[in-house]
């Protein structure tokens, strides 16, 4: 049974990896863990807008979290070491790994990331486009 495509329409020309995006997208939704905040920080001065994502990662330190770009998606993970020396008579804080996953529209660029208080804030931005109108001779 073939899928139905939103983007087959005759007038959507070179839109097809869009679909693509869309589905890595849903796939990446994941399971709510960690909860993160998305914002967008106004424009300030010569500062274009900017888009934060903020990460509640308590217990994990800098070196338990990587962050890479691969392919217009923008992958968070995190993984805690279990320590065996440690007996719980009660363990309601797990040391759970996760991977976060938010796919980026082509040109956005990651300013950077800071940890602070348990917070994992990644600093996203967009380079405004030159618009470029161009002519084209007919033969």
């Amino acid at each position: 049974m073939s899928r139905l495509s939103s983007m087959n329409s005759p007038f959507l020309l070179g839109f097809d990896g869009i679909e693509r995006l869309l589905d890595r997208a849903t796939r990446a939704s994941g399971d709510g863990y960690p909860p993160y905040n998305i914002e967008r920080i106004k424009a300030n001065g010569s500062q274009a807008a900017r888009l934060r994502i903020t990460l509640a990662v308590a217990g994990f330190a800098k070196d338990d979290l990587d962050i890479t770009l691969e392919d217009n998606q923008l992958v968070i993970r995190g993984k805690q070491e279990e320590d065996e020396s440690r007996e719980f008579l009660h363990r309601g804080i797990a040391a759970r790994q996760f991977q976060r996953s938010f796919v980026l529209a082509e040109g956005m660029e990651v300013v950077g990331a800071e940890l602070d208080n348990g917070l994992l804030v990644i600093d996203l931005a967009r380079p405004e486009p030159e618009r470029v109108v161009r002519k084209i001779d007919i033969r």
